[in-house]
């Protein structure tokens, strides 16, 4: 039987589960869940579209596979589940912003080795010795790539899907492979990275089902939707509208002044339209409305830029969403699907 639903995969729980739930109804796109048993909920902006609750792990099965349409779920897991099998899965958006931790190697503090050099070195001695170089990692696929990629062998990895710190202490493993946010639980086990075993930075990802993109137009119509609710929250992100009135002969002579200072350009430059006074005196200036969105690291010096060209009565107003006539990765998905047909 052909399914005719649209379906969007969410963490079932844990970090991912909250963080994702806060995004989305940032984003504007609230899910709707009256019941947290249940495993299937809305989203009311988005009528159409079934979300459904599952590990991070299985969405990405699930979407390489087609029986759901979407999900959400961090690149480490995406790069080890989609591991040499991701010709299905397309990648919408790799920066959601929330989820952010490192998969890295690390090595007991005593050990004196700190580069993947020396690494290889210490392997090699364990094989002349008659063993293999034991590495403990909830990630075997992604970590046997790197390895291999560094010339460390021979090497044998450990799955683990418990508690990996106490892996070297406890002697069955030599090092680990793990996900690091803080590097505390690290340290705290007489842990450390190695300098330069960094295996890939992760966070929250959005991927898609290829196939149903190419061959639903319905499910193609909500990519676009999620694309351009996400792109426009994560562009006015930290964003201010900066409205003020500032005296000038012309529109064209303030933006000018305005493009001589590093903290006034905005995304495209400056909105700048003539006010209409009440009562207008003949000796009175002109004064023209100015309008300008600016990031927040450059708020104050925005504002004491517009104060030096004569801004007056400056308003600041968080920016919610900032919506692009057709958003990047939106061009992006529609080039890689037409890449792939």
């Amino acid at each position: 039987m052909i399914r005719t639903d649209i379906r969007l995969g969410l963490p079932s729980k844990g970090a991912l589960y909250n963080d994702a739930f806060d995004f989305l109804a940032a984003c504007g796109l609230k899910v709707y869940r009256p019941n947290p048993r249940q495993y299937e909920a809305t989203i009311p902006s988005l009528p159409g579209l079934t979300v459904m609750f599952q590990r991070p792990g299985d969405i990405v099965t699930g979407v390489r596979q087609g029986s759901i349409d979407f999900g959400i779920t961090g690149l480490d897991i995406l790069a080890e589940k989609a591991h040499g099998r991701s010709q299905n899965i397309l990648v919408l958006h790799d920066e959601l912003g929330f989820g952010p931790c490192t998969l890295n190697l690390a090595i007991p503090d005593e050990k004196p080795v700190h580069t993947m050099v020396e690494l290889a070195a210490w392997a090699k001695e364990l094989g002349e010795d008659g063993r293999s170089l034991r590495v403990a990692t909830k990630f075997p696929k992604t970590t046997g790539a790197f390895l291999e990629q560094h010339g460390v062998a021979p090497v044998r990895l450990i799955n683990v899907e418990g508690t990996l710190e106490i892996a070297p202490t406890i002697g069955y493993a030599d090092i680990i492979a793990d996900l690091v946010s803080s590097g505390i639980t690290l340290r705290d086990n007489h842990l450390r990275p190695l300098d330069d075993g960094l295996i890939l930075n992760s966070q929250a990802c959005l991927i898609a089902n290829k196939t149903a993109l190419q061959t639903r137009p319905e499910v193609l119509s909500v990519a676009r939707q999620l694309i351009e609710y996400i792109e426009a929250h994560l562009r006015a992100e930290n964003s201010f509208l900066v409205i003020t009135n500032v005296r000038g002969d012309s529109p064209e002579a303030i933006a000018q002044k305005m493009l001589d200072q590093p903290h006034l350009r905005g995304l495209r430059g400056p909105t700048i339209a003539p006010v209409v006074p009440q009562q207008a005196a003949p000796d009175e200036p002109t004064w023209f409305a100015v309008n300008i969105v600016v990031q927040k690291p450059n708020l104050f010096q925005a504002i004491a830029e517009l104060r030096q060209i004569g801004g007056s009565g400056v308003v600041v107003s968080p920016c919610k969403y900032i919506f692009e006539e057709v958003p990047e990765r939106y061009r992006a998905m529609l080039a890689a699907l037409d890449g792939n047909r």
